[in-house]
C-alpha cells in the first residue's frame, strides 16, 4: 500500500464528472499554452489571474475590476482575441508588461480545465516551466489529481506527457511510495518514451497547429524545464502565488 501521495491522471476535464477533483489537489496542464503563460506570468510579477471559460465572462469581469490595473489575455483557434491586450504566447508576458497587473484570461482549453477544478482543495497550475517546484509542492499531499486540458476536448499528446513528466518527478520528489491509477501509469509509462521537448510538441496536435500558424518558436519556449520555481495556486477563481 502506497504512503506516498496518491497520484489520478485525467486526460480530459469531461472525464472529472464533477467529483473527481472533490477535496482533492488538482494541477491543471496546458503545456501548450495556458498554463505556460500563467507560471510566466506570475513569475515576472503579475498581482492575480483569473480564467474565464468565455470572452463575455472575460469583459464582464473587466467592468468590475480597476481597468488601470487590468489586461485581458486569451486566444481563440491560437490567436489573439480581438480587442485583448495579449494572447496565449508565454514570451509576451514580459514583467515590463505585467508587472502589478491584474490579468483575466480565456482560452479554448485552459481555462475551461481550471474552472473545472473548483470543486477541488485547492487547484495548483503546472507546466513544464515549474514542474519540480509543484512536484515538491504535492508530494506529501494524500491525494493529488492532475488534470490535463486536452484539446477541445480530446486527448493531447503534449499535456500527457508534461503530466507523465510530473508523475515521474513526484515519485522521485515523495517520502514514501506513490499510488498510481491507470491514467497516471499510462502517463508516466508514455513519457518514458517521449522527452519534455519541443519535438514531443511538433508531434502533437496542439504543436502543429502553432507550426501552421507560424508560432513554432513557443513551442521550444514551452519545453524549457524548471525555467521557474514558482507554484501558482487558484482561490476562489483567482490565481496567485503558493503562500501570498
Amino acid at each position: 500500500m502506497a504512503d506516498g501521495p496518491s497520484v489520478q491522471v485525467f486526460f480530459t476535464p469531461a472525464e472529472l464528472g464533477g467529483r473527481g477533483v472533490e477535496g482533492k489537489t488538482a494541477v491543471v496542464i496546458d503545456v501548450l499554452r495556458a498554463t505556460s503563460c500563467i507560471v510566466e506570468a506570475m513569475a515576472n510579477g503579475a498581482a492575480a489571474i483569473f480564467p474565464t471559460e468565455s470572452v463575455d465572462d472575460a469583459m464582464a469581469l473587466r467592468d468590475s475590476l480597476d481597468l488601470d490595473r487590468t489586461l485581458l489575455c486569451g486566444e481563440r483557434k491560437g490567436l489573439r482575441i480581438g480587442g485583448f491586450d495579449l494572447g496565449n504566447s508565454p514570451t509576451e508576458f514580459t514583467p515590463e508588461m505585467i508587472t502589478d497587473k491584474q490579468l483575466i484570461m480565456t482560452t479554448t482549453n485552459g481555462t475551461q480545465a481550471l474552472v473545472a477544478t473548483r470543486r477541488a482543495r485547492r487547484t495548483l497550475v503546472a507546466s513544464l516551466f515549474n514542474l519540480s517546484a509543484v512536484a515538491q509542492e504535492v508530494a506529501n499531499d494524500s491525494e493529488v489529481a492532475v488534470v490535463c486540458a486536452g484539446k477541445e476536448g480530446c486527448f493531447s499528446l503534449d499535456d500527457t506527457v508534461c503530466a507523465g513528466h510530473l508523475v515521474l518527478t513526484i515519485m522521485e520528489q515523495a517520502d514514501g511510495d506513490v499510488g498510481l491509477d491507470d491514467g497516471a501509469s499510462a502517463a508516466a509509462k508514455l513519457a518514458g518514451s517521449y522527452g519534455p521537448d519541443a519535438q514531443t510538441f511538433a508531434a502533437s496536435a496542439a504543436g502543429r497547429a502553432l507550426v501552421d500558424a507560424e508560432m513554432a518558436s513557443d513551442l521550444e519556449f514551452c519545453a524549457e524545464v524548471d525555467r521557474h520555481d514558482v507554484v501558482p495556486v487558484m482561490h476562489d477563481r483567482a490565481i496567485v502565488l503558493s503562500g501570498d
